[in-house]
């Protein structure tokens, strides 16, 4: 069934000025990661200015002193961005930047589970992007894989009805709700999510994964867009996110092939690491949870 109208881009973002701002710090980060120096000073002057962040990268790195045996808890941020290391310290900046702009857009209408759901894909991206040969900047997997539903953040926030009719539709009909999305509002959640993410200034090859991540094959030129679609149906093989249903339930062969992944037993020790610290993840985040 057809709504009545269709969603435009334009009222897609014209909606979304109704959200909270964007964080500009991701763009900043994604934008310096080519030069390390801009970057660092990014990072820096983030955590000495933002106190939860701050808090976060200090947890991190007093629990690295303890397990180093360190004599004396870790107070200087500095000195914490040495022991944890940048690309961390970055991450965690990402990952606080990203809790907390999701959690100041959602309404009760958004269910936890799409924020647990967000970060298991979030954290599986990087996992991939870690373990394939293909060259992936695990920065952009992390924002990309955290990304990918953002569609149906906006179809929670101002089409709350429509959004349980699809979801029920697909459940019952055991469709896709992407394709259900598509049949009742003219586009489905990945084509919103890119044009959200476009409008915020996001690279190329992010806009592209949040776009393709249930259809691969069709921007199989961008190893970003593979990798999030893979990081997704892991995510939901291995039951994380406690999301009701699997919205990826095909595991596109060509993306594997892009990837150069091979279901052996060698892989096993990545799903592993994958379901530990998604866990671990989603409990020190708590998205969704204030």
């Amino acid at each position: 069934m057809m709504s009545d109208t269709s969603l435009t881009r334009d009222e897609v973002i014209r909606c979304s000025r109704y959200l909270p701002s964007f964080p500009k710090l991701i763009t900043e980060i994604l934008t310096t990661l080519d030069d390390h120096e801009s970057n660092l000073r990014v990072l820096v002057r983030c955590v000495t200015l933002e106190p939860m962040i701050s808090a976060r990268i200090l947890a991190f790195a007093n629990t690295a002193a303890m397990r180093g045996r360190m004599g004396s808890d870790v107070c200087n941020v500095n000195t914490a961005i040495s022991l944890i290391g940048v690309n961390r310290v970055r991450h965690i900046v990402l990952m606080s930047c990203m809790d907390a702009f999701m959690s100041s857009a959602a309404q009760a209408s958004v269910p936890v589970s799409f924020w647990q759901h967000s970060v298991a894909v979030g954290v599986s991206s990087v996992e991939l992007a870690m373990y394939v040969t293909m060259p992936v900047i695990t920065s952009a997997a992390l924002v990309a894989g955290l990304l990918h539903d953002i569609g149906q953040l906006w179809l929670y926030r101002f089409r709350a009805e429509d959004m349980r009719i699809c979801q029920h539709q697909a459940v019952e009909h055991k469709r896709g709700a992407d394709d259900v999305e598509r049949d009742y509002h003219g586009v489905d959640h990945c084509t919103i999510g890119a044009w959200l993410a476009e409008n915020w200034g996001l690279p190329r090859d992010v806009v592209a994964a949040i776009a393709g991540h249930h259809q691969p094959e069709e921007s199989s030129d961008i190893t970003l867009v593979s990798l999030v679609h893979v990081a997704e149906v892991l995510s939901n093989a291995l039951d994380l996110g406690n999301c009701p249903e699997n919205r990826v339930t095909t595991l596109c062969r060509s993306a594997c092939d892009k990837l150069g992944l091979v279901w052996n037993d060698e892989i096993r020790p990545l799903f592993g690491r994958i379901e530990a610290r998604s866990r671990h993840t989603n409990q020190f985040f708590m998205i969704g949870n204030h």
